[in-house]
């Protein structure tokens, strides 16, 4: 596809991005995190005051702990980074990677949660001269592969820690009014269904995929973007038996980056609780960070905002004590990894766009 048709068939990403660095846009997940970490610090003071609050600090050692969690998050993003340097055979450099990475988050972070930022991807890879098709396959890779960690990671540590220690009784009936578990085992077996669908279709059926996209703009108001959805489908099938075609050794170091990833992303909870409290079970946490981050999919939420503070305290409360210093660890936890996203992007999104610009 030409550069030029590529940049119009993303103008409609681009313009999304551009409004969701509106004030509003990124006030909104933060109102709604702080409502809801004001109305847990309420909840949670209501016997005891904030004056044992006052009284509480860092553990020995707590300051090292925190600064772990810094690396843990740090970890992370390098993860993700090296990823992307693997996947496109090495076509994006460290900046690039980086400031892909920062779109991808900020993307993630303003949309809903059950929607993701996969477009904003997306959009990001091509604007850094990645064809658009091949910009599609490395999302969907790398979607693959965030997605195999779960399914056999998650297996790994629920039953090391015991699966019928997972699923905090209090949480039952609290969301959709199903059982925590069964939510569980529902976005599960969706990430199951959705792993295998995308394997198939990037590695066995990409023809599949343009004809999709054809089709999907046959119609009148929208059939002049066809021959560019061709181009996509033709960029994706080149991509697909580029894919096909790597060494074991590309796809272990692939892999790698993304255990890397999420491996150091669920330890900054427990760096964090740890610089406060002597946590009960600090495999019983990652554990349940696991349930908690599958469970978070179905938020309509920005990010997640609000309901992730809110089944923060219910995943948690059993493991760390009570009172505003629990509510304290959530906001710290939520800052962390995801208001310094928000932030971060609105940052840098602007400035990328300025250094993407064509002519």
């Amino acid at each position: 596809m030409k550069i030029e048709e590529q940049n119009k068939a993303l103008g409609p990403i681009e313009g999304d991005l551009k409004r969701d660095l509106r004030g509003w846009r990124l006030a909104l997940p933060m109102a709604l995190g702080l409502l809801a970490t004001g109305l847990l610090l309420w909840k949670e003071t209501r016997s005891t005051g904030l004056a044992p609050l006052f009284r509480s600090g860092l553990v020995e050692g707590g300051l090292i702990l925190l600064l772990l969690a810094l690396v843990a998050n740090s970890l992370r993003d390098l993860g993700y980074m090296l990823r992307l340097r693997i996947l496109s055979g090495n076509t994006l450099s460290w900046r690039q990677a980086f400031q892909v990475t920062a779109v991808w988050e900020f993307a993630t972070a303003v949309a809903p949660a059950v929607i993701g930022g996969t477009s904003g991807a997306i959009y990001a890879l091509a604007r850094e001269k990645v064809p658009l098709g091949r910009s599609a396959a490395i999302v969907l890779v790398t979607a693959m592969l965030d997605e195999i960690f779960f399914l056999v990671a998650a297996p790994l540590v629920f039953f090391s820690v015991g699966m019928e220690r997972l699923f905090p009784d209090d949480l039952d009936q609290a969301m959709l009014g199903l059982p925590i578990e069964t939510i569980f085992w529902i976005g599960y077996a969706f990430m199951a269904l959705m792993k295998l669908a995308i394997f198939y279709s990037v590695f066995f059926r990409p023809r599949a995929i343009k004809l999709l996209l054809v089709n999907l703009f046959r119609h009148r108001w929208i059939r002049g973007f066809r021959p560019r959805m061709a181009d996509a489908g033709d960029d994706l099938i080149a991509a697909s038996a580029e894919f096909k075609g790597r060494s074991l050794a590309f796809w272990l170091k692939a892999i790698g980056a993304t255990w890397c990833s999420w491996g150091a992303r669920f330890l900054v909870l427990n760096f964090i609780a740890g610089a406060f409290f002597p946590v009960a079970s600090h495999a019983l946490m990652y554990a349940r960070q696991i349930v908690l981050w599958v469970v978070l999919l179905i938020s309509p939420t920005p990010g997640g905002s609000g309901a992730a503070e809110f089944a923060f305290v219910g995943f948690m409360r059993d493991l760390l004590p009570a009172g505003a210093l629990l509510v304290v660890v959530a906001l710290l936890w939520r800052l962390l990894t995801y208001y310094l996203y928000l932030v971060a992007g609105s940052v840098i999104v602007p400035r990328w766009l300025r250094r993407t610009r064509r002519p």
